[in-house]
């Protein structure tokens, strides 16, 4: 894939496109530790151990290494200081609007009280001039009856912060048909749906997540391989939370050329631009949004459409209020 070098006007105009407001639909807090939060967390471990375990070849190795990190969030207060990083650096990216994943899910699986986490992230992110708005998410694995405990917590903390439910872990581990029941509880709740689907299993997961009805679909790359579903989301205007640099760190494409973000948005598909887990793919939104232009030849144009989808497909939106901001 070849693109003509940007002129230095081009590039000064990408620049200023991507000091606009933006929002993020698709970032997993425990991912956004970086190594020296985590080493502050836990001041035993090295630098030097903490950026070799972010390092992965495959699903099955990010998932090895997350689950390492997660065994540092040991308090509420490590919870809060996590938040407290995070939102500070979307800050300086001008990222005005989040929707911040919480993996409620692990917090059962290890025996934590889960009241006390969420209480910590949401006290901190009231303090944040980023609009945060929480999902839950489940360990697909662990089956249906974990992910209605996690859909129930979501479901008493629609009123306080919690907008959405999720699962996520090893797709080929946790077929989104199993969920279908829980999935319809959580949206008779009043919450949101965004399902992990099509990023290391094929297209049939995405349909799975639709009938599910999943409003989102986390990451659905594997959707290319399938015309009629490119047509279906493009007809129905169901975007995707794509994330370019998680894709090619797990492994999930084999490199960035094979990555198929410009196929699915020429196609008339609606994408998201997205980090995922930022520290651990060592990426941050506005790097993203670089990485599609120069990558993918993403125009000025397209850069701030899809800055503009970044809002349109929040599940807040009608709460969006930049004091008179306007996103151009």
């Amino acid at each position: 894939m070849a693109y003509k070098r940007e002129s230095s006007a081009a590039m000064m105009a990408r620049m200023d496109v991507l000091e606009q407001p933006k929002a993020e639909l698709h970032l997993h807090l425990e991912g956004s530790l970086e190594p020296e939060t985590l080493q502050e967390l836990d001041p035993t471990l090295g630098l030097a151990e903490i950026r070799e375990r972010y390092e992965y070849d495959d699903f099955p190795g990010f998932i090895e290494s997350f689950k390492w990190v997660l065994a540092h969030l040991r308090t509420p207060e490590d919870y809060a200081l996590a938040t407290r990083r995070l939102l500070a650096r979307l800050a300086r990216q001008n990222v005005r609007y989040a929707e911040i994943t919480l993996a409620a899910g692990v917090v059962l699986w290890r025996g934590r009280e889960f009241a006390p986490i969420y209480e910590a992230v949401h006290r901190e992110a009231g303090d944040s001039p980023v609009q945060v708005w929480w999902i839950l998410d489940a360990i697909r694995q662990l089956g249906p009856e974990h992910g209605r405990e996690v859909a129930e917590l979501a479901a008493q903390r629609v009123d306080q912060g919690v907008v959405g439910f999720g699962i996520g872990g090893n797709e080929a581990l946790g077929p989104v048909e199993w969920f279908s029941e829980v999935f319809q509880y959580a949206r008779s709740r009043g919450l949101d749906l965004t399902i992990h689907a099509g990023e290391t299993v094929g297209p049939e997961s995405v349909w799975g997540a639709l009938e599910g009805g999943a409003e989102r679909i986390g990451h659905g790359i594997r959707a290319v391989d399938d015309p009629v579903l490119v047509a279906h989301l493009r007809d129905h205007n169901i975007p995707l939370e794509i994330c370019i640099s998680s894709n090619l760190a797990t492994g999930a494409v084999s490199s960035l050329k094979a990555h198929p973000v410009r196929r699915l948005y020429d196609a008339g598909v609606p994408i998201v631009l997205n980090t995922d887990d930022p520290a651990m793919f060592h990426t941050t939104l506005v790097g993203e949004y670089e990485l599609a232009a120069r990558e993918f030849g993403f125009t000025e144009e397209e850069l701030r459409g899809l800055i503009r989808n970044s809002f349109h497909y929040a599940f807040r939106a009608a709460s969006l209020d930049f004091h008179g901001t306007t996103l151009t």
